[in-house]
């Protein structure tokens, strides 16, 4: 099931953005074969990585890339696939002769899908960087944090995967559906530092109007009484975001508060002063007799979950928006679709668990496999 079955995807195996491109792709529907090191490193991060549930939904073949055979192998995958997505630095590919080129050669109407920090070009291009760097550059980081105090990493998610691997999938189903009319593939260029202040687009059009003031101070980052998080009697907190005026009355109603004691909401010099006013509030009943309060209503509020909690929350069970695989917990696909909806439909495959299966797929023998095996051009 799911939208895109039928579609075929090689995914050269990284870390990050590339894998959870793939695993969108992958829990819509997609068959994504993920090329795995024939000989995976052994320190623990790359065990702990081969094993994360970014990797669930697809096979595995291992692979010596260094390997001219490993190559073709690579290239005859790539014959029968829709696209391909690879996370190596500018150049790499082409150097392990599996780049655009060698790929769209042997299959013109290929999708290749490229992630990187920097992009393809530019100074910064061929340097390291991680997440927290792309974001710098972007003008994101910038903007997150307190009044007063450093700028603070919204953990990889900006970079890594809102505008890494979502920004990098998108890019990659459009290109395919584009293929199917043209009958021509081409080359996605995807960047982490670009993809991140796509994210910011509506912040900049704040800033551009005049509308975005120093860190700290502004609505969406905290500045805002009616915009933050508040901590509870027990050490929990609770978010509110009542921006509108009649979700604002209804949060002030259900704190007890008077509005005509308080400064008129949007006045910003007295922001700092009604926080005040709200944080005393809140301090005075748990986090549990906060959500009591506030369940159902209008009012824009709701507590703070850890990764614990939020499975458990009644609306997420409902929803079923988590769900278990091979014993873990983890989100469950999204968005849905009403008729053919996606699905997680393998747990994360070890490095080269299928490599059998999609080699006589390409019409190898097990005597052909056994022998590459034992030259260790596969694992």
């Amino acid at each position: 099931m799911g939208p895109l079955k039928g579609i075929r995807i090689v995914e050269l195996a990284g870390i990050g953005p590339g894998p959870f491109a793939a695993m969108m792709l992958a829990d819509m529907g997609a068959d994504v074969v993920c090329v795995d090191r024939a000989r995976p490193a052994a320190s623990p991060e790359y065990r702990q990585l081969s094993g994360s549930i970014l990797r669930r939904g697809r096979r595995s073949v291992g692979v010596d890339l260094k390997n001219p055979q490993g190559q073709e192998l690579v290239l005859r995958l790539v014959a029968g696939a829709d696209g391909l997505i690879e996370g190596f630095r500018p150049g790499v590919a082409e150097r392990l002769g599996v780049g655009p080129d060698a790929c769209l050669g042997r299959n013109p109407r290929l999708v290749y899908g490229r992630m990187t920090g920097w992009g393809q070009d530019g100074p910064l291009a061929p340097t390291a960087g991680h997440d927290i760097n792309y974001i710098a550059l972007s003008g994101v980081l910038a903007a997150v944090g307190p009044l007063g105090g450093p700028p603070t990493p919204p953990l990889n998610l900006v970079g890594d995967f809102g505008g890494g691997g979502m920004v990098l999938a998108l890019g990659m189903v459009a290109a395919m559906l584009e293929a199917q009319r043209s009958g021509e593939g081409q080359v996605i260029d995807a960047a982490m530092c670009e993809g991140a202040a796509l994210l910011a687009t509506a912040v900049y059009g704040l800033h551009g109007a005049g509308g975005w003031g120093e860190r700290g101070t502004n609505i969406f980052d905290g500045g805002a009484h009616f915009y933050g998080v508040y901590r509870c009697a027990d050490g929990g907190y609770m978010s509110v975001g009542p921006m509108e005026p009649q979700f604002y009355a209804e949060l002030l109603r259900l704190l007890g508060l008077n509005a005509a004691e308080l400064p008129p909401q949007y006045d910003r010099a007295r922001w700092p002063e009604a926080r005040a006013k709200l944080a005393e509030t809140f301090a005075t009943k748990t986090r549990e007799e906060w959500r009591a309060v506030f369940e159902g209503s209008d009012a824009c509020a709701a507590p703070v979950l850890d990764f614990a909690e939020a499975p458990r929350h009644p609306h997420n069970e409902a929803r079923e928006n988590f769900i278990e695989v091979d014993g873990v917990t983890q989100p469950a696909p999204a968005p849905r679709f009403s008729r053919t909806p996606s699905a997680v439909r393998r747990p994360p495959p070890e490095p080269g668990a299928d490599s059998e299966a999609i080699l006589a797929e390409l019409g190898l023998s097990a005597g052909d496999v056994a022998a590459l095996r034992a030259s260790g051009v596969v694992a």
